[in-house]
């Protein structure tokens, strides 16, 4: 298996402390890019892919399950896991 296989599941397991940089990476593997907003908002999009929305966490670094979910059924309705 290799590590982002482990990474997918690792998202699908839906953990109480998958983090930003995971996330991030995740996202990068399926074709998106991360654009910087205003303050800690950050936009994710790629070419033929929805666009999602989220707030970079912190001071903790772990997202948040509200997140993860929306990220989760994005990527589900796109076919991506």
């Amino acid at each position: 298996m290799s590590r982002m296989e482990k990474l997918i599941a690792r998202f699908l397991s839906a953990p109480s402390d998958f983090t930003w940089d995971e996330l991030r990476r995740l996202l990068r593997h399926f074709g998106y890019s991360e654009q910087t907003g205003a303050g800690s908002r950050r936009k994710f999009s790629g070419h033929g892919l929805p666009t999602i929305y989220l707030h970079e966490p912190h001071p903790s670094r772990v997202v948040k399950a509200w997140a993860m979910r929306a990220v989760r059924d994005t990527l589900r309705g796109e076919g991506l896991i």
